[in-house]
């Protein structure tokens, strides 16, 4: 047993630390909801599936988690590639960098459509000028 310094104190000791293992699910900032990594239809989800927030982490590719910024990014808009993938288009509230992303299987499809009808709801642009398109 070590000896007790002057004043009755016992030593400090060493404590341990336990190392994070890599995470399986991670805190949404916008709705506080713990979202599971794993996704259907995406194999880097970085974004919530009930309020489509997500965190500013990846710099170029998908999934790097380079990114020194780990701004709130939100969801502005949808936007549809030709095979008819739809991608979410975050901006950051840091930084103001945009950014596409897949949606996955399990996103709220409201909150989906909700972006997507935004420019329609907008009375400073002409509605028949964007159903014309």
């Amino acid at each position: 047993m070590p000896r007790r310094k002057p004043g009755g104190r016992r030593p400090q000791q060493r404590k341990k630390i336990h190392h994070a293992e890599p995470a399986d699910a991670f805190r949404c900032v916008g709705c506080r909801l713990d979202v599971p990594m794993t996704a259907p239809g995406t194999a880097h989800r970085n974004h919530c599936p009930n309020c489509l927030t997500s965190l500013h982490v990846d710099r170029r590719v998908p999934g790097d988690r380079r990114a020194g910024c780990r701004g709130r990014m939100a969801a502005l808009s949808v936007s549809v590639r030709g095979d008819g993938e739809w991608l979410i288009i975050h901006s950051c509230q840091s930084c103001g960098e945009l950014s596409a992303n897949r949606i996955a299987g399990d996103d709220n499809a409201l909150a989906l459509l909700r972006i997507a009808m935004r420019p329609l709801s907008d009375a400073r642009l002409p509605v028949n000028a964007l159903l014309a398109l």
